[in-house]
């Protein structure tokens, strides 16, 4: 999708974890990232810490490269 850390596919993918964790990585082609970083979150909002998860989802897909 991008060509490296800043792209637009990378902010694109940021973006999409903001909203959603892990649909970053899932638009980038890492499914096991996207679900390992989407269950977390579930799992860690239900004990009031899925924002540790959710941040690490929006800057992980921000600063990943191909």
């Amino acid at each position: 999708m991008a060509n490296g850390q800043g792209s637009a596919g990378n902010v694109i993918s940021a973006l999409a974890s903001f909203f959603i964790p892990g649909l970053g990585q899932l638009l980038q082609g890492r499914l096991f990232m996207a679900i390992t970083q989407f269950v977390l979150a579930g799992a860690l909002w239900m004990i009031l810490m899925g924002w540790i998860i959710h941040l690490w989802s929006i800057l992980d897909a921000a600063m990943f490269k191909p």
